[in-house]
């Protein structure tokens, strides 16, 4: 049993003197026993809601290796994870109770050429999208990952950003799988493909880098959370550097690299949620929350803003509890309040894990 001593940050407006962890399972009554005391501020697990177990630089991973990066994350205190696409199969995380609790999104589906090497499943042709999407919904855990936009080389010298999905199959593809019980995210770097995402009722937006000011109208009217994923973006300028065949692409990425923190600035100021994902798994190692959640600092939002988003808020997004009597005790422990310096999120002072310390 673990005694609680330390403020236990609930939610946005709720903040507890005490609790405790008892067979798992978070208590605020007090029991009888004796209890390991564990002083500090304790939140909600945090949300990497944009990380991929089972993929690296060049593809799937072995098991081994995604154990390793899933522990990655855990020892920084993410103990909940929306792995947005991956090309390996991880169902087999959920019998691990000392790993974070993940939600899978299946593969992402994309064309041939219109994506990064073994990264996605690769559709023949747009018009099977709506069956794949519904295959990948059965796969996953609630969510499908489509990739909305990416480079067209066969253009050559004229290689830009280009959709890969006509709007009427983008529709459908989304009606399919919210028939099936699923949410569906959307890799989307450029302009060009927001007005038939948007259009198409997407659930949630990853990127987003190419929203001009009327599509951050939209979102923020249709309430449609972004996942800034700034540590990704930051690596624009280099992606435009290797790509001197393409001069149209890369000075795109170059602009959007430029003007990073402002958009996530001007997204937060519209009112558009904003979500904490790392990005990792592919080209950024794992384990880096506590960065991400600094970049969105950096950009011009508030430290509480950003915390909420990492733990509690995006918690509830994905219908996972956070701190609530008789549910599972995940929780991060914390020596002061990252509320107010989101820098202490670096330096987790205990992880508690389906009521185990962990780390």
């Amino acid at each position: 049993m673990l005694h609680l001593t330390g403020p236990v940050v609930l939610d946005d407006d709720r903040v507890v003197g005490e609790a405790w962890v008892v067979g798992g399972r978070i208590t605020f009554d007090r029991p009888g026993g004796d209890a390991t005391t564990v002083d500090g501020w304790v939140l909600p697990g945090l949300v990497d809601v944009h990380c991929h177990i089972g993929l690296a630089a060049e593809g799937a991973v072995d098991r081994a290796t995604a154990e390793a990066q899933a522990l990655a994350d855990r020892d920084t205190g993410v103990l909940l994870v929306r792995d947005a696409g991956s090309p390996a199969d991880t169902g087999w995380v959920h019998r691990r109770d000392d790993l974070p609790r993940l939600i899978r999104a299946g593969r992402h589906l994309a064309l041939p050429k219109r994506y990064l090497r073994h990264y996605g499943r690769e559709l023949a042709a747009p018009e099977g999208l709506p069956d794949a999407v519904a295959e990948e919904a059965a796969r996953g855990d609630g969510w499908v990952k489509l990739v909305a936009d990416w480079i067209d080389r066969d253009l050559g010298p004229d290689g830009d950003l280009r959709p890969l999905w006509p709007a009427d199959l983008l529709a459908e593809a989304v009606r399919v799988a919210h028939a099936a019980g699923a949410r569906v995210t959307a890799h989307t770097f450029a302009s060009e493909s927001l007005d038939d995402l948007l259009g198409a009722g997407v659930d949630c937006l990853e990127h987003a880098t190419g929203a001009e000011d009327r599509h951050v109208a939209r979102i923020a009217d249709a309430g449609i959370p972004v996942t800034a994923t700034l540590l990704q973006v930051a690596q624009f300028g280099a992606i435009a550097e290797r790509a001197d065949r393409y001069p149209v692409y890369a000075a795109r990425m170059r602009r959007m690299h430029a003007r990073r923190y402002a958009h996530v600035r001007d997204l937060h100021d519209a009112g558009v949620p904003l979500l904490v994902g790392t990005d990792a798994g592919g080209t950024i190692g794992h384990g880096r929350i506590a960065d991400e959640a600094a970049e969105m600092v950096a950009a011009g939002l508030p430290d509480r803003v950003v915390v909420a988003a990492a733990s509690w808020r995006t918690r509830a997004w994905l219908g996972v509890p956070g701190l609530a009597e008789g549910e599972s005790a995940d929780l991060v422990v914390y020596a002061d309040d990252p509320r107010e310096d989101v820098r202490v999120l670096a330096d987790p002072a205990a992880v508690v894990l389906r009521g185990s310390r962990v780390a």
